[in-house]
């Protein structure tokens, strides 16, 4: 069965790394989003979306918000989670250890819109 990945990676600098260490690893496409935890939003740090600028004008204004990004991957079941794992852990360090990021796996029971072999299924078709 599918599966889909999500990272909440806590160093936005360190996101074209942990993408090309998934793409080796076999990742095939993913979905990166800006992202802001609950500790952040307490603080004021959070993303904010209320005010219509001009992007190099916004650009200035949000280096000083932390973000953090979400990976997302529907993933096939034949790739190697764990290697997966290792990979991000290869560029983050361990994702037990504070400030680096969190890792979660669901299972994916249907997935319309995909091309085919991108995600695998169990009939060995692709979805």
């Amino acid at each position: 069965m599918p599966q889909l990945v999500h990272l909440v990676l806590s160093d936005p600098g360190q996101v074209d790394d942990v993408v090309r260490a998934w793409m080796e690893a076999g990742v095939r496409g993913l979905t990166i989003v800006d992202s802001t935890g609950l500790a952040q939003h307490l603080r004021g740090e959070g993303v904010r979306d209320d005010v219509p600028l001009f992007p190099s004008l916004r650009r200035m204004l949000a280096a000083g918000e932390r973000h953090n990004r979400m990976l997302m991957s529907v993933i096939p079941d034949d790739l190697d989670l764990d290697r997966l794992v290792a990979a991000t852990e290869a560029v983050v360090g361990r994702l037990d250890d504070h400030n680096t990021g969190i890792l979660f796996v669901v299972p994916v029971t249907r997935v319309v819109g995909l091309q085919p072999g991108l995600a695998g299924s169990t009939s060995g078709e692709g979805l």
